[in-house]
């Protein structure tokens, strides 16, 4: 507490559905959102994404994505070798089958906000007290209370992100931007879900960019999201336990549970993000969407 630990850092960029797509770098797990938009841009997607195969190809573009996390992500490292990856993972996907992810290797609380403002500038915000209430310890001061992000550390000694004073631990937050490709801003999204934020903003991307839905569309849609029936911040200790969960009147559980996904329906609600989203269309007007998923949220223009 008697040090600023907040940096500038430059953000990380993939380039994928003809735009830029960018996000915050470790200790951040966004790269895993780009990884999967790289993984899934050129596998090929049903035009309909109601089709089951859509969700299935993303599915598997999340987990492939991901799968490696835990040995990946820790404060200051380079993930463009896994962001290199893209190909490499994409042709371990088949079509027609889940895929066993460990064959393949080796041995909240969350705040989102977006504004784009008269100039188009933008900013994705997001902020967090991490697992629930944080850490239920408070700054007498102010009365503040702080999170409890060290649930990211690892506490296998050597290992790179291993508890320790002073450091930082892998976290979930994934705030987004998408330009095109002149520079200019097209979307500012970001959504609370802890692990399941890269997945919930590779659905909501992909119907934004690749099948042109408006943002109330893409938003409002039928989601998926990858649960280990734990914290919400473990789904990659045993990636290959981990249930596709669907929520209820979502088109593709019988076509996941074909391709061998283990699929269960949960209610629609929070535990599928709340996410918003602002667009700038070509015309330079913006559009925005707030989650209906979540108790308090709104689109608002002046």
């Amino acid at each position: 507490m008697a040090r600023n630990n907040a940096d500038w850092v430059e953000p990380l960029r993939i380039r994928a559905l003809g735009h830029d797509v960018w996000t915050a770098p470790p200790n951040s797990q966004g790269y895993l959102l780009l990884l999967a938009l790289a993984i899934a841009e050129e596998l090929d997607l049903p035009a309909d994404p109601a089709d089951p195969l859509w969700a299935h190809l993303l599915v598997e573009a999340a987990r492939m994505a991901g799968h490696d996390r835990p040995d990946v992500l820790f404060e200051d490292c380079s993930v463009e070798a896994a962001l290199a990856s893209a190909a490499e993972r994409r042709r371990m996907i088949g079509r027609d089958k889940r895929v066993t992810v460990r064959d393949l290797t080796s041995s909240g609380d969350t705040t989102y906000l977006c504004a784009v403002d008269g100039e188009g500038m933008g900013v994705s915000l997001i902020q967090s007290n991490a697992s629930g209430f944080g850490s239920h310890l408070f700054e007498p001061n102010t009365g503040i209370n702080l999170q409890n992000r060290g649930i990211g550390f690892s506490l296998k000694p050597g290992h790179p992100a291993e508890y320790g004073p002073g450091r930082r631990p892998p976290h979930t937050l994934v705030p987004a931007l998408v330009t095109r490709t002149d520079g200019a801003l097209r979307s500012v999204v970001g959504t609370m879900g802890g692990d399941a934020q890269p997945q919930i903003l590779l659905q909501i991307i992909t119907r934004l960019l690749a099948h042109d839905q408006a943002p109330g569309q893409a938003i409002a849609a039928a989601r998926w999201r990858l649960a280990s029936g734990g914290t919400g911040f473990d789904t990659w200790l045993a990636p290959d336990h981990a249930t596709v969960e669907v929520e209820e009147g979502a088109p593709w559980s019988g076509g996941l549970g074909e391709r061998g996904h283990p699929v269960r329906t949960a209610p629609y609600g929070s535990s599928f993000g709340h996410a918003h989203l602002i667009d700038v269309l070509p015309s330079g007007i913006l559009a925005g969407a707030a989650d209906p998923r979540s108790i308090i949220g709104a689109a608002a223009g002046l």
